[in-house]
């Protein structure tokens, strides 16, 4: 039997486990007047946010809140289970106030903000953003988040917001820890978040095969406080868009590279040359005729020179001839 004394310390202590863990869960839904809270929310406790009022209005960019009636208002029935919901507040972000019975504003109750959660990959061997791109495999990998859930660490009680990041390996697996090059094992689940932009630290060895097949992951972050994650799970809000890293030894871009281009080049280099040797032959035909017009037109010319009367009298120049060696002969014989 356990004796009373053991009973006692059992109860003792289960009464301080509660008491430190409970002011924690609640304080993360415990919205004080003023505070920020996210669309998605759910079970928020408002109560101190109302104080003692049940309506919260909102007014548009440039009214005057003083001088009229809210533009958009909600009654709230229980101030301890309150819900931002997408569907009333997307389209409502800002300052809300709390209402009196007149309707008027009694001051700031919260301000709604529609989360924002960014996740990237960088190598650390070689520090570089290797988002969406390749790594080869060896190298360290850390993650960087920028996100404006910071602001949920600011509520009575909380220290950091808690963002997992799930990395998929080639085969579907989905992990919750990774082992860094010490060998050393890091949760990647509710990771305390404190400041924007958060680094991790150098918590995955790519170049453990026993663990990390290689081939192409699927990175995102999500922060699920307070079920907005389940309620308004839209990318690049409350999950990170999905991005990708390839693992392996070999450059992606030398393997495609190579053999495609080196054939083009020999391809496309005959034709290149042809075309330009046609016209080329082309004009050297063409010199030639230009040379062979010029005789033609020289001859021609000469053609129409002969006289009419060559062409009537062919035998007139033969008895012409023969008179005037007579005419010689017979002045030489006289003169002896």
């Amino acid at each position: 039997m356990i004796s009373r004394g053991v009973k006692s310390g059992v109860l003792l202590l289960v009464f301080a486990s509660f008491l430190l863990v409970g002011p924690v869960t609640a304080a993360i839904n415990t919205i004080p007047a003023g505070a920020t809270v996210f669309i998605g929310e759910d079970g928020l406790d408002i109560t101190g946010a109302l104080g003692g009022d049940f309506r919260i209005g909102w007014w548009a960019s440039g009214a005057s809140i003083t001088a009229s009636s809210p533009d958009y208002s909600i009654t709230v029935s229980n101030p301890s289970e309150f819900f931002i919901s997408p569907t009333e507040f997307v389209s409502h972000p800002g300052v809300w106030y709390r209402l009196d019975s007149q309707g008027k504003a009694n001051g700031a109750a919260f301000t709604v903000v529609d989360p924002r959660l960014v996740l990237k990959v960088e190598d650390t061997t070689v520090d570089v953003d290797v988002t969406d791109k390749w790594v080869p495999t060896g190298d360290s990998i850390r993650f960087r988040i920028e996100t404006n859930l910071i602001s949920i660490s600011q509520r009575p009680g909380v220290t950091s917001t808690p963002i997992t990041i799930k990395v998929q390996s080639p085969d579907g697996a989905v992990y919750t820890s990774l082992v860094n090059s010490a060998g050393m094992t890091t949760s990647t689940v509710d990771i305390p978040v404190t400041s924007t932009p958060y680094f991790t630290g150098s918590v995955w060895d790519t170049g453990r095969l026993d663990i990390y097949p290689t081939g192409n992951y699927t990175i995102w972050a999500e922060c699920n406080v307070n079920f907005m994650n389940d309620r308004y799970g839209e990318p690049g809000k409350t999950i990170s868009r999905q991005v990708s890293l390839l693992d392996q030894d070999l450059n992606p871009l030398y393997r495609t590279r190579t053999p495609t281009e080196t054939p083009t080049t020999l391809m496309t280099t005959p034709p290149a040359t042809q075309p330009t040797t046609i016209p080329q032959t082309t004009q050297i035909t063409a010199i030639p005729t230009t040379v062979v017009s010029e005789p033609i037109t020289t001859i021609t010319t000469q053609i129409p020179s002969p006289s009419p009367t060559q062409t009537q009298t062919p035998g007139f120049e033969g008895i012409l001839a023969c008179a005037a060696i007579i005419a010689g002969i017979v002045l030489y014989a006289g003169k002896e």
